[in-house]
């Protein structure tokens, strides 16, 4: 029995159509019904590969599919159910709670006094609280129900340690161009024939699916109907364009893919590549994402990784900043392009980064050490009479304006050498003035000359 009333894919489709009295959605005529019609994830429906292996074993196991939208986690659990002849019941962790576990469980009782064993399938299992996903384990552990989870986040974070050490995680991933396509085909042979989509139609609509097979077939099924309306059996890229609303590119604001676009952002202004740095901000901000947000990271990449070595980098990321809580969206976002630029071409070093979390680090761990006497501050009789300032000269005074010899660390620590600037920019000309002090020092026969 199955008690699911989804459709192909897991989650609710991203761009609905209204279907006809007893005429499915094509989604759902689609479906696939064996794991040989799955179209996409071969890296685990293939040959000798795990799920594959899975299904050949005879032996079901609890499992959570990772994946984004539209790429099949609910047809492989109900495949799952269909290969092992379970009992399948499915949960939504948005609309189902403690209560709702509880009469899966009685069913599941139910079932078993039959004979017959249960796969219970939790949707979007990111979204049950710590209590609601403890509540499940008990059940899990003594094989009452064979547990598969569906989840867009990841599973490290958001599923109970001992949730997720009794399931195996399995990361399904959006669907390539070329399989989008065999979806087209298989549309085009089994519910829209009489219907021409020329290439270039094809191609806008891969493009705007990202990956997405739910997404894709409802925005199959839109044209079809357009086409139908208008009286045309040929689609090409300008009636896809003039007959849809297209939504932006998938783009999950807090989730995995926003994390991972931040980093390749990030890794490519650290790599000086300003092409691929400006195609990973359009992206976010094309998805989406707050200009303010990335405008707080481009400042941090200006101290992270350019630091010193081009103090213009910062003035020009804080800039950019300003300018867009002046302009606003679109015009501050060609700041924020700008300053990427900029970065990505700017001399890096992160030797100012560095040097800060060592000493940061030797600081925690290292006793408090005394101020040596001729640092300390004198601004009394008696201060000065226990020994406070003296000794102390006034770099001022002397000639270049540095003391040499004179040290300014606790009594018995070493030099560090924590500040290594690279040999580039202006931390080159830093590197040389460090090596000139440390040369008088070593004149004025100091045992620890500063590093350079």
């Amino acid at each position: 029995m199955d008690h699911s009333q989804d459709g192909l894919f897991a989650d609710p489709p991203a761009a609905p159509v209204a279907a006809a009295a007893g005429h499915p959605p094509l989604a759902e005529r689609l479906r696939p019904a064996t794991v040989d019609e799955v179209v996409g994830q071969t890296h685990l429906l293939g040959v000798g590969r795990p799920l594959r292996l899975a299904f050949q074993s005879g032996r079901p196991h609890s499992m959570i599919f990772w994946g984004p939208p539209g790429v099949g986690k609910t047809t492989l659990a109900r495949l799952t159910a269909q290969a092992f002849e379970c009992e399948f019941i499915a949960l939504s962790a948005v609309f189902s709670g403690v209560k709702d576990i509880r009469g899966a469980m009685e069913s599941a009782q139910q079932h078993q006094r039959r004979g017959r064993r249960t796969i219970l399938f939790v949707d979007e299992i990111h979204r049950f609280n710590k209590a609601q996903q403890d509540a499940l384990l008990p059940f899990v552990e003594n094989g009452l129900v064979t547990f598969i989870g569906a989840t867009t986040e990841n599973p490290s974070f958001e599923v109970n340690s001992a949730l997720l050490s009794r399931a195996q995680v399995y990361v399904l991933k959006p669907l390539s161009e070329s399989e989008l396509k065999q979806l087209l085909e298989r549309a085009r042979q089994s519910a829209l024939s009489g219907l021409e989509v020329e290439a270039a139609a094809a191609d806008t609509l891969v493009g705007y699916a990202d990956g997405d097979a739910r997404r894709f077939l409802n925005l199959i099924e839109q044209c079809a109907s357009a086409a139908a309306a208008a009286g045309v059996t040929r689609i090409d890229a300008d009636f896809v364009q003039a007959a849809m609303a297209l939504n932006s590119r998938r783009f999950d604001k807090g989730g995995d893919a926003f994390f991972d676009q931040i980093s390749a952002l990030h890794k490519s202004v650290r790599g000086s590549h300003p092409d691929a740095s400006l195609y990973w901000l359009c992206r976010m901000l094309d998805g989406g994402a707050d200009p303010r947000y990335l405008a707080r990271r481009i400042v941090r990449m200006a101290w992270e990784d350019i630091g010193l070595a081009d103090p213009r980098a910062l003035q020009i990321a804080n800039d950019a900043a300003a300018t867009y809580e002046r302009l606003g969206s679109p015009e501050g976002e060609l700041a924020l392009a700008q300053a990427v630029i900029y970065l990505a071409v700017a001399a890096k070093s992160n030797a100012g980064y560095t040097a800060y979390n060592e000493a940061r680090a030797f600081v925690k761990q290292d006793r408090s050490r005394e101020v040596p006497p001729h640092l300390r501050n004198a601004p009394t009789r008696l201060m000065k009479e226990l020994g406070h300032g003296q000794a102390y000269r006034y770099a001022h005074d002397e000639p270049d304006a540095y003391a040499a010899g004179q040290s300014y660390l606790p009594e018995g620590l070493p030099e560090p050498g924590w500040y290594r600037p690279v040999p580039r920019g202006l931390e080159q000309r830093m590197a040389d003035k460090l090596a000139q002090l440390r040369r008088w020092d070593e004149e004025a026969g100091r045992a620890d000359p500063p590093a350079g």
